[in-house]
């Protein structure tokens, strides 16, 4: 099993979308579908930040909304702050009828989290392997306000540096992390465990190549 860092996750995804050609937004359906197939049946929360992380939470909430597991999305930001994939799959969602509680400031985040605690599934579409640093503010408070149901975690336990496995300060408890195409690094660590939970490695669709340095400079021959 390929194991990678932070580092050079973003750069297979680079190669896969911006050299190989195949759309973002592809990639980020594949992912919250295989996030979406951890859900228990039943109502479902999805706590999404304002990046591609909260876009792959946005898929899963689609896909929910359309099997009839009632869900219900709080987006940690303002709609308008969410671009590119994860503002196209946001806008899909609220076209079919889905239910949007738009949480900014600590004091809603936490609110509307902790609401959540009569759910099937909550799904941690919060922060993905980019973090550094200390989590802070209105995504700190969800955490922190995080009810003690089944979670599914999309890529990594939100608060989790990717490279040690660490909380940033904070981390949320996953029954189960969906991570995509490779392992990340700090998933193998003994401090993830305990925020980790079941643990699942998803093909999404990223070549292999990508993420071998030999094989890509092959593949452009440039070795």
């Amino acid at each position: 099993m390929r194991v990678v860092t932070a580092a050079e996750m973003r750069e297979a995804d680079r190669r896969c979308i911006e050299i190989i050609g195949i759309p973002g937004a592809v990639l980020m359906n594949n992912a919250g579908h295989e996030a979406f197939m951890e859900l228990n049946r039943g109502p479902v929360g999805v706590v999404c930040g304002k990046g591609n992380n909260g876009g792959d939470g946005l898929v899963v909430a689609r896909m929910a909304l359309l099997v009839d597991y009632d869900p219900t999305v709080i987006l940690v930001g303002q709609p308008e702050e969410v671009k590119g994939d994860a503002a196209t799959f946001m806008q899909a969602y609220l076209n079919l009828g889905g239910r949007l509680v738009v949480a900014p400031s600590e004091e809603e985040a936490a609110a509307a989290v902790a609401g959540l605690e009569h759910q099937a599934t909550i799904v941690d579409a919060l922060l993905g392997t980019g973090i550094t640093g200390e989590v802070h503010g209105p995504i700190r408070a969800a955490i922190d306000a995080w009810p003690r149901v089944r979670t599914v975690s999309v890529d990594l336990p939100s608060g989790m540096n990717a490279d040690t496995g660490e909380p940033c300060g904070c981390c949320v408890r996953a029954d189960v992390t969906v991570t995509f195409q490779f392992m990340k690094t700090g998933l193998r660590y003994p401090a993830a465990q305990e925020y980790v939970g079941r643990l699942r490695v998803a093909d999404i669709g990223i070549p292999e190549v990508c993420a071998d340095d030999e094989a890509w400079m092959r593949l452009q021959g440039t070795d």
